[in-house]
């Protein structure tokens, strides 16, 4: 597979101590992503932050191998993606009121189902969308260049963990104690939840986010916001009520737009020139893009992998009653769609995992008798298929860069992401069972975007002119090269949460002005640490304080 190293280095570098470190960060960056999902409708990726800990707490152990850091932040963050998949769709049964018709067990096979598909597609795609192409990879060239500029030591740790625990003592004061309001600088509006967002969390969003995209995540928040709801009604086209049902068709519609464009302008046109190279080259193309990683695998690794399609096939079609069918056209469609997710990471860094799951549902939909429940189980699937696909993609961008082995990059990927399928049912059951099926949708605790859009496609759209709107306007924007995906999330999310991502901006825009102005050296690394320390100290806590009510519950 890896003309770069013998048998003797890629195991090197999935050390012990490296899988050990991992699978610990995997718990807590899975744990903390899935209460991220939910509760800001965004996921950032953790490579860059999970990248910087692993070098943390290696050299702690006196180990410096840059490789050994890349392969147990891999293990570290590959959960995050299974948890965003699973975010993004399950919570959706709940907003509509069918918590009774899914367990834990079907959401964990679900997670499966998506985590065996998305680990056999990349083995199977690594080479044709990494070695061979042209593909960039932002998010896996950003960690390559943190693990070999990032010199790491006490200050880093002190920085990194200290913003945690005391974005940590925050959450508790807020939360758990009382001591502070949720949401500050109320003003009454009629329909629009103008306010300031008492989290230290979104703020980080937006300081992680940044500049121009979060401009377009607040322009959306506005149009919607004031220019629909109260524009319009003041205007007397409609009430609020009817407003608000155009404003959450429009941003569902721009987001699914997003994810359109996605597929018209990069995916289809790429497809089309591979398939006029195969024919020009007598199929050699082809016959590449075929082999993949799998072509330096052992017979054993091979069979490995079509036993995991197999076990995939069967979990769906057995252990989610879907059928035989079903459960043939959900693999193969999950090959296509990972593959659409590599392209869209590939090139802009973004993942649109949810859309794909969509794309998927709405085919099965078209055919097949499937329940809504069980519609909701072919969008987690696929969703996490793509998530995990888009960051395995990148992470081998990673190594290809730093020369570290594919084979082992891909057995930390399955350690950490078989780990995490487990985390993230944990926490979701978990976090339903603390607050109930209530706490998750538009302007409830856990806002949900994601879910709540796979929600709406499977129960109806309340404005379908809105909704056409939002899809025309969303491939427009992205074939414009503009942010559509967080515009549109801009016009769906609350406007105390956009309000206070653009705050976190600012605050960047700030920070790196003075960093400049002082000549502060490493200034966006150290930012980046800090703002990735402040986003998972929250969450992890929350996550605590969930689970501690649960346990209260049960003790009474």
């Amino acid at each position: 597979m890896s003309k770069s190293g013998s048998r003797a280095s890629w195991r090197e570098q999935l050390s012990p101590v490296g899988i050990a470190i991992g699978c610990v960060g995997c718990v807590i960056i899975t744990a903390s992503s899935v209460y991220t999902a939910l509760k800001m409708g965004a996921l950032p990726w953790p490579t860059i932050f999970t990248s910087i800990v692993a070098l943390f707490l290696l050299r702690a152990f006196g180990r410096r191998s840059l490789n050994e850091a890349n392969v147990t932040q891999i293990v570290m963050s590959a959960g995050s993606m299974v948890a965003g998949g699973l975010a993004f769709t399950i919570p959706g049964i709940w907003m509509l009121g069918l918590a009774d018709e899914v367990s834990w067990v079907e959401m964990l096979v679900v997670a499966l189902s998506g985590t065996l598909l998305g680990l056999v597609c990349t083995a199977a795609i690594r080479r044709r969308f990494v070695d061979e192409s042209d593909l960039e990879y932002p998010i896996g060239t950003a960690a390559a260049e943190t693990l070999m500029a990032t010199k790491t030591g006490g200050v880093t740790g002190k920085r990194l963990f200290g913003s945690m625990g005391l974005a940590g003592l925050w959450c508790v004061a807020r939360d758990a104690l009382g001591w502070m309001p949720t949401l500050v600088a109320q003003l009454p509006i009629p329909g629009v939840s103008f306010a300031i967002y008492n989290s230290p969390q979104m703020l980080s969003v937006g300081f992680l986010v940044g500049g121009f995209t979060v401009a377009f995540w607040l322009l959306g928040a506005l149009v919607g916001n004031f220019g629909i709801i109260v524009g319009g009604s003041a205007a007397g086209l409609w009430d609020v009520t009817t407003a608000q049902g155009i404003v959450s068709s429009l941003g569902m519609g721009l987001m699914m737009g997003s994810g359109a464009g996605v597929v018209l302008k990069d995916i289809l046109p790429h497809a089309a020139r591979v398939l006029r190279g195969r024919r020009a080259a007598g199929d050699k193309d082809g016959a590449a893009a075929g082999s993949g990683v799998t072509s330096g695998w052992s017979r054993f690794e091979r069979g490995t992998l079509a036993l995991m399609v197999a076990a995939a096939a069967l979990l769906v079609c057995i252990g989610l009653g879907l059928g035989p069918v079903v459960a043939v056209v959900v693999v193969l469609l999950a090959f296509v769609t990972t593959i659409m997710s590599a392209q869209s990471v590939g090139q802009t860094g973004i993942d649109p995992m949810e859309i794909f799951g969509l794309i998927v549902l709405l085919a099965v939909a078209a055919f097949s008798s499937a329940s809504q429940v069980q519609l909701f189980y072919v969008a987690g699937v696929v969703a996490v298929a793509c998530g995990l696909a888009g960051d395995v993609m990148s992470d081998f961008k990673t190594g290809a860069i730093i020369g570290t082995s594919p084979r082992a990059m891909w057995v930390g990927q399955a350690i950490g992401a078989l780990l995490g399928t487990v985390v993230a049912v944990a926490v979701l059951v978990t976090l339903f069972s603390a607050y109930g099926p209530g706490a998750f949708g538009s302007g409830q605790m856990f806002v949900s975007a994601q879910a709540s859009v796979v929600a709406t496609m499977v129960s109806g759209i309340p404005s379908v002119p809105g909704f056409v709107i939002g899809l025309l306007g969303g491939v427009a924007l992205y074939w414009a090269g503009l942010p559509a995906m967080m515009f549109g999330l801009g016009v769906y999310l609350p406007f105390y949460m956009s309000l206070t991502a653009a705050l976190g901006a600012g605050v960047r825009w700030v920070y790196e002005r003075v960093c400049a102005a002082r000549g502060i050296a490493d200034s966006e690394e150290k930012g980046v640490v800090v703002a990735s320390g402040v986003l998972g100290g929250e969450s992890i806590v929350g996550v605590v304080i969930a689970l501690s009510s649960v346990l209260t519950g049960l003790a009474g």
